[in-house]
């Protein structure tokens, strides 16, 4: 009888670990291959995370045409999804004949919480901490001086007093600089180290002491003009704005304008050995931080009725530190954007995610999603009825042109072609 109780696995080499898989799903020799391909990892995939068996690759693109202030990028973007790396490259000529994509950012500030509960008097007890902010910033800065001595460190304290069903929190928020990386690492043992000093100070209950995902004061901002010769017409930019007006009123709509965006900003993301899900938190939480969920993205028309584009949101990503130091592609695809800075990094990202939701508003403007998908689309069901080499191509003409992209058609294809 098969079980998934295994004592000490994690002790296990990958090897046997793959054996002891192999086993229970009853997988077969090629199977196991694929499973236990480690591409460019090697030996470090079983140092990244805990009981590994092999990785899980992703394609990875180039998308082309990229200049973000005055500077030409080529961008990797690993994704699975067909049309966004294409979507994004198409976008970002467009945007080219008006100068391209502007960018900003503000300082790398993250905010490491800390959860005080237990305190009779939440508003004199607020007072308190920050009579003692000095104090309480010295503590944290102990604990990095090398980041400290880079210009960053913890810089400044805010304290907020929240309703709960448990009663009032007092909540304090340590806002720390942490130059170049994402940061959690820094912010997490800052917050910490001055948990103590916090319950001696104020005689109340430290309970949790993390990082925020919802990095409010970390922001990337990208703004592009679209001239609408080259887009298709005034009558194109008015039924992009007329979509956003939709995904402003209609969180329905809003949540696959929104996703839209993301396919874009997590493809760098993830290329570049950053943590999609907390860029996924903090977007999604920053769309909905004044009560209702609205577009990332903001869109409008100028004087010369050219579509004029903008994206603001929190892009916690690093250069160093965490996988992206450490996964091989990871810093490839740092070394061929050339970025310096984790400002930069984050700027190009915004840029992505403004070009990525252009791309998929004009679409469905005008032709709508499944014309420039479906191709590529058909690629993969190809693929999956079983063609291979020159029929892929065949088979997809056929789908395409029938308008029946489904795995059951294209086996009937491949058979009729046999």
């Amino acid at each position: 009888m098969r079980t998934s109780k295994i004592s000490g696995f994690y002790k296990l080499g990958t090897e046997k670990r793959l054996e002891i898989v192999r086993d229970f799903a009853g997988l077969n020799e090629e199977e196991v291959r694929i499973l236990g391909n480690t591409c460019s990892l090697r030996e470090i995939a079983d140092r990244m995370i805990e009981n590994v068996v092999g990785t899980m690759p992703l394609p990875l693109g180039i998308a082309v045409n990229f200049m973000i202030n005055g500077k030409d990028y080529l961008i990797p973007m690993a994704i699975e999804e067909p049309s966004v790396v294409a979507a994004a490259s198409n976008a970002a000529k467009m945007a080219r004949e008006k100068g391209g994509f502007q960018a900003s950012s503000s300082e790398p500030i993250m905010v490491g919480q800390i959860q005080l509960t237990g305190v009779y008097d939440p508003f004199a007890t607020k007072f308190a901490l920050l009579a003692n902010k000095d104090r309480i910033l010295n503590i944290a800065n102990e604990k990095d001086p090398m980041l400290v001595n880079l210009g960053g460190g913890a810089k400044d304290l805010e304290v907020r007093v929240i309703a709960s069903d448990a009663g009032p929190m007092v909540i304090i928020h340590l806002l720390v600089n942490v130059k170049d990386a994402m940061g959690a690492n820094a912010v997490n043992t800052m917050v910490e180290a001055v948990a103590p000093f916090i319950e001696q100070l104020t005689g109340g209950k430290v309970n949790l002491r993390i990082i925020s995902n919802l990095a409010t004061y970390r922001l990337a901002r990208a703004r592009a003009v679209f001239a609408k010769d080259a887009i298709g017409g005034e009558e194109v930019v008015d039924g992009i704005i007329s979509a956003y007006l939709f995904a402003k009123s209609d969180p329905y709509r809003c949540a696959t304008h929104n996703k839209g965006i993301m396919n874009g900003i997590d493809a760098v993301v993830i290329a570049t050995g950053n943590d999609f899900r907390a860029i996924e938190a903090g977007a999604h939480s920053y769309a909905s931080i004044t009560g209702k969920y609205l577009p990332l993205t903001h869109w409008e028309k100028n004087k010369d009725h050219d579509l004029v584009g903008t994206i603001e949101l929190p892009l916690a990503v690093g250069i160093i530190g965490g996988a992206t130091s450490v996964h091989p592609t990871a810093k490839t695809n740092l070394k061929i954007l050339g970025v310096k800075t984790a400002n930069e990094l984050a700027e190009i990202i915004a840029a992505v995610g403004l070009a990525q939701n252009f791309a998929a508003l004009r679409a469905l403007a005008t032709e709508g999603i499944q014309r420039g998908h479906m191709s590529l689309h058909a690629r993969n069901v190809a693929i999956a009825a079983g063609a291979k080499g020159d029929t892929i191509d065949r088979v997809v003409e056929i789908l395409v042109r029938e308008k029946r992209v489904r795995v059951d058609r294209a086996k009937e294809v491949l058979k009729e072609m046999a």
